[in-house]
């Protein structure tokens, strides 16, 4: 998503002033065309699986007598393309959703709960816990999931070894004693790899770190807590700031890589541990891709001295707009569809195993981990007991909210200043708490 579009106009008073107009008048669907039922069910996604997507489409087709207009726009500007119809009344009635958009988008009135349809939320037993609560906002689901994954700890076995290192570390401790074994030994200048630049995925390392050392950013009624040194994020950003300027076990010019470069730079055997979505490991194993692969393992997320195994997920789904729910043959139409994509298709979850096969986008349905084929496949370049071990114990992110986006700029800029020894620690939670009460006193 764009940064210039949130400083420029505020994301908050758009979407509010987005959610004036789509209700002015004397209805909430004032001025937008009546469904019939021969129109075609109108889904929009990112550009990510586009042949996948369109194969899976022409099945549905094919299966329901349905017709589909399937479009699609680039994830970076994907969310104001969206915004834009949404504001325009542009048809919509399933499209792919972040979870990070669900607050705002549920409360500008554009998103249905799908509550309603039992034939949806029947999935929710075999879908990981997180990967549902992603989906929830006050108490109301929103969807199905699309795609879900989590950030991975992994380390260069071939590193470790020449290190006479045995095992990869279990805690944030040994992260440290080991890095600095492998830095004495002249095996990397930094052997932790961490991308703290300020982008979308800043707040999925962040989260993971925090949970990983048993903190949280807020408590369960949206309370800050981050500041608080006893279960906020405190040991986190402390290991983090002394990772870089004290054992130098990290680059300084950490906020400025991001997530790609970050990769990049693990992949060409700069590194000996990284933090990454789980899913890069394809790519990271992958010989026409990666310098080190075959030798990229996944180790449990390392516990903090007051922490655990736990780690940061996220989740993608197929939301049902309120133009669709209004209208009810669209509607049912619009459910079959999601149903088809995000939960069974003739008795199997076809849509996510297909992604899983071909460009290896993470699930949330549990009975695919059990999938022979799947088994097979990722075991020619990662362990599947491992990511399912891993899965089992990641988290939502704690922060979503409507006013996330502008918090999240503030958060990342407190985080890098303490990184970087412009602030102290606790300054820096304190800012991003103090900016986290402002604008949830605003809302």
């Amino acid at each position: 998503m764009t940064q210039q579009f949130d400083r420029r106009f505020g994301r908050r008073d758009f979407i509010k002033a987005s959610a004036a107009a789509a209700l002015a008048g004397s209805g909430p669907f004032l001025g937008l065309r009546h469904a019939h039922a021969a129109d075609p069910i109108q889904f929009f996604c990112w550009s990510a699986g586009v042949d996948q997507v369109k194969s899976h489409v022409s099945a549905f087709e094919a299966k329901t007598g349905l017709k589909v207009a399937y479009n699609n726009a680039p994830w970076a500007q994907y969310r104001d393309t969206l915004v834009t119809k949404f504001v325009g009344k542009a048809p919509l009635d399933v499209l792919w959703v972040s979870d990070s958009w669900l607050p705002e988008w549920a409360e500008a009135g554009w998103l249905a709960p799908i509550d309603g349809y039992k034939e949806l939320t029947q999935y929710n037993a075999d879908v990981d816990d997180f990967s549902t609560k992603s989906m929830l906002w006050k108490g109301k689901q929103y969807g199905l999931t699309y795609y879900t994954d989590y950030m991975a700890f992994f380390y260069d076995a071939e590193k470790l070894q020449k290190a006479g290192i045995k095992t990869p570390p279990k805690t944030w401790d040994e992260v440290t004693q080991q890095s600095l074994q492998i830095k004495k030994a002249g095996l990397a200048e930094y052997p932790m790899m961490l991308s703290m630049a300020r982008e979308s995925w800043l707040i999925e390392f962040l989260s993971a770190m925090v949970f990983s050392h048993g903190g949280r950013f807020v408590e369960d009624s949206g309370a800050a807590v981050m500041q608080d040194r006893s279960k906020g994020a405190h040991a986190a950003l402390n290991w983090i700031v002394d990772a870089v300027n004290k054992h130098k076990i990290v680059s300084p010019a950490c906020v400025e890589i991001g997530e790609l470069n970050g990769l990049k730079a693990f992949s060409s055997g700069n590194h000996a541990f990284a933090l990454l979505g789980r899913y890069r490991v394809r790519t990271l194993n992958d010989p026409k891709q990666s310098q080190i692969a075959g030798r990229v393992k996944q180790g449990l997320m390392p516990a903090g001295p007051k922490g655990s195994n736990a780690t940061v997920g996220w989740n993608r789904f197929y939301g049902l707009t309120t133009q669709a729910a209004a209208n009810k043959e669209k509607a049912v139409n619009a459910v079959k569809l999601i149903e088809w994509f995000g939960g069974k298709a003739e008795g199997k979850y076809a849509f996510q195993k297909l992604m899983f096969m071909d460009v290896g986008s993470g699930f949330a349905v549990k009975p695919l981990f059990k999938d022979q084929e799947i088994i097979k496949a990722y075991q020619s370049y990662s362990d599947m007991a491992m990511y399912e071990k891993q899965q089992a114990l990641a988290k939502k992110k704690d922060v979503v909210s409507p006013w996330f986006g502008e918090w999240d700029e503030a958060n990342g800029t407190a985080w890098q200043a303490a990184i970087v020894g412009k602030s102290s620690v606790d300054d820096a939670l304190k800012r991003s708490a103090d900016t986290w009460n402002k604008l949830r006193k605003q809302a």
